[in-house]
């Protein structure tokens, strides 16, 4: 009993410096994606780096919502390929030990990347998608270049919907502009012209959209009147002091900006548009949905690693990049499907994790059996076509 523990300790702590090691490279990827756009604000709209450290700090959790079931797989898969090739699991099966002995600390492990990924999903996700949308507002209210997005109806500005198909960010000049200025009670213009221009005045806190040969359909709807109006040039100052301090209205949250409570309360209140519920059961499934992959995944990593001592090592590895695809793709899939209301919600985020949690299930009955499974011919060879493409890649340079 003593021997078993020590090798379940053994086990559960060769486990976390991989999982740490992918957790911050996967998320380091991701936030990759994301440097183009925090570049543009760094350099074009003078963003400080307080405010991008915020911006990226609220969009990890996201992030993280699919970073940790992977990290969690690939932890346990290389930790034991790593055993496997090292001779260890032939080591422990030499003494006696049979490899349901070996999968408590896996279970433990995966358990806390579970319960860690659940505070993430039902917590942190929410929260940094409602702060990141709240300081994206404040950016754009502190500068105008900032609240103007190429090809998007854009309302960070209270009472102003600009939408512009393109912005040179030195020139300041615009492309293709609509504005729908609604700032006057009861009276809605809205501007259209081929071009304009964003000019600062010595306030920094007051901007003119400056438009050149256009026309303005104005709406007045006490009066019931409609006038149209053609220019060959015509200001639209925006006093951003104002907007600021009429700024601290409480914000309209999306579904997946909710807090779990707020979306259970949500759903029971009910919806008139049934695409509606279906999304927000979907958000409410996925919540916990993905946090229980760390289970599936790790469970199927598991036998996975071992039998690579029985196959080449590329097996092992190859099998789990394919059920690791698999599942996302599942997952995507029943995300759309549910969706459209084509079976229910609970089907469709759940539906995934059953998948791979019997694949974990028969592939470690086959293992213990000494049975191990190959991936099938197709799939084997794409993975040696592209085993061999990286490296010449890596060769050549």
């Amino acid at each position: 009993m003593i021997r078993i523990k020590r090798i379940h300790t053994y086990i559960f702590f060769e486990l976390v410096p991989p999982f740490i090691i992918s957790l911050f490279f996967l998320t380091f990827v991701f936030l990759m994606t994301r440097i183009p756009e925090i570049t543009n604000m760094v350099v074009n709209y003078d963003t400080s780096i307080w405010d991008i450290l915020m911006l990226i700090g609220f969009t990890l959790p996201r992030f993280m919502e699919f970073t940790l079931p992977m990290s969690a797989m690939i932890s346990i898969l290389l930790t034991f390929m790593r055993m496997a090739g090292e001779n260890e699991i032939v080591a422990l099966k030499g003494a006696g030990t049979s490899l349901y002995k070996l999968l408590p600390p896996v279970l433990v492990f995966s358990t806390a990347a579970t319960l860690l990924t659940m505070w993430i999903t039902v917590y942190g996700v929410s929260w940094g998608k409602l702060s990141l949308k709240e300081k994206s507002i404040d950016i754009a209210r502190s500068s105008v270049d900032a609240a103007l997005q190429e090809r998007q109806f854009n309302s960070q500005l209270k009472g102003i919907m600009v939408y512009v198909s393109h912005v040179d960010v030195k020139t300041k000049e615009l492309t293709d502009v609509f504005i729908e200025d609604r700032r006057t009670r009861g009276v809605v213009a809205i501007s259209v012209a081929p071009r304009g221009k964003i000019i600062r005045r010595d306030d920094d806190k007051v901007y003119t959209i400056r438009l050149y040969n256009g026309m303005i359909n104005q709406v007045n709807a006490e009066d019931a009147a409609v006038t149209n109006i053609k220019f060959g040039q015509y200001d639209i100052n925006v006093d951003l002091f104002n907007l600021q301090k009429q700024g601290g209205r409480k914000l309209r949250k999306e579904l997946d900006e909710m807090s779990l409570h707020e979306l259970v309360q949500r759903i029971r209140k009910g919806f008139e548009d049934p695409a509606l519920r279906s999304e927000a059961l979907m958000i409410l499934h996925e919540k916990f949905s993905i946090p229980f992959a760390c289970l599936a995944l790790g469970l199927l990593a598991f036998p996975l690693g071992v039998q690579s001592m029985s196959l080449r090592r590329s097996s092992g590895f190859g099998m789990g990049i394919f059920f690791f695809l698999l599942y996302y793709f599942l997952l995507a899939a029943g995300w759309s499907a549910g969706e459209t209301g084509h079976y229910p919600p609970f089907i469709g985020m759940w539906l995934p994790n059953v998948v791979m949690g019997i694949a974990g299930i028969y592939l470690l009955v086959r293992n213990a059996k000494e049975k191990p499974v190959r991936l099938p011919g197709v799939v084997q060879a794409w993975i040696d076509a592209v085993s061999r493409r990286f490296k010449k890649n890596v060769e050549a340079q």
